[in-house]
């Protein structure tokens, strides 16, 4: 009997500490604002999303075509704004904001200036979300996959540059996705890096070589590029945006499901 009752004084001491161990996560929300590279389909949003555990509500307002300007201007940052100030019910709000791609000159209505506007722009989605009451999160653009010779250009690096600036500025997370996918395609080379694409190379060495290049009259319109992703590509980024997350934020690594 003094066996029996000291056993279950051990395991009354214990039930606490275990208890509180097991304790159920407080549901949080994470919010996806970008272009295609993020988006459903052609990006990594939704492969991000699948890496969350069920506590999360994640959901991908990302959309193709989409600029730091053109965004706002379509009325979508409205719908973000909306979710922020109905959002009492989750423990944290996180906004994760990533453009760069349509912000490069040559693209009418939605182009922004480097130096004058996109700065500004991030720097203003990040003030936005922390007057919400949301964590903002800045994600620097995802690097394109083509390569001149041995070597993974980079022309969205001025754009991240910006991003960072935008970050330290406004104290919003920094994601760096530019240089992580910069470094994880540079070290794959050209020929893996096209198996991220949404579609396999067409069979034309002068398309496969420049996916701007016009196709051959009468020729099935492939949906390989180097900038879109595929199922392969986006698991990929999604896991590299997912671990900066993680390390970032050390209180959305539990979120996260284990692989």
């Amino acid at each position: 009997m003094k066996k029996s009752i000291l056993a279950l004084a051990a395991l009354a001491t214990a039930l606490p500490l275990s208890m509180a161990h097991a304790a159920p996560l407080e549901p949080i929300r994470v919010i996806l604002v970008g272009d295609s590279t993020m988006q459903t389909k052609s990006g990594y949003g939704d492969a991000l999303c699948a890496r969350f555990t069920p506590e999360v509500t994640c959901v991908n307002l990302a959309r193709g075509g989409r600029s730091t300007s053109s965004f706002r201007a379509e009325g979508r940052w409205d719908e973000v704004q909306r979710m922020l100030r109905e959002g009492s019910q989750f423990k944290a709000n996180y906004v994760l904001v990533q453009f760069g791609h349509n912000d490069q000159p040559g693209k009418p209505g939605r182009s922004t200036d480097l130096v004058t506007q996109f700065p500004v722009n991030m720097a203003r989605y990040a003030a936005e979300v922390k007057e919400l009451g949301g964590v903002p999160v800045l994600v620097t653009p995802l690097t394109r996959r083509s390569f001149k010779g041995q070597y993974l250009s980079n022309d969205l690096a001025p754009w991240a540059e910006a991003t960072r600036k935008a970050a330290l500025q406004e104290h919003a997370v920094l994601l760096d996705l530019n240089k992580d996918s910069y470094d994880a395609v540079q070290a794959m080379g050209q020929a893996e890096a096209d198996t991220l694409a949404m579609a396999p190379p067409p069979s034309s060495p002068v398309v496969a070589n420049d996916p701007n290049k016009v196709e051959p009259q009468g020729a099935a319109k492939s949906a390989f590029d180097r900038t879109h992703l595929g199922d392969k590509g986006a698991a990929l980024f999604a896991n590299i945006v997912a671990g900066e997350f993680a390390r970032a934020v050390p209180a959305v690594a539990p979120y996260l499901k284990k692989q």
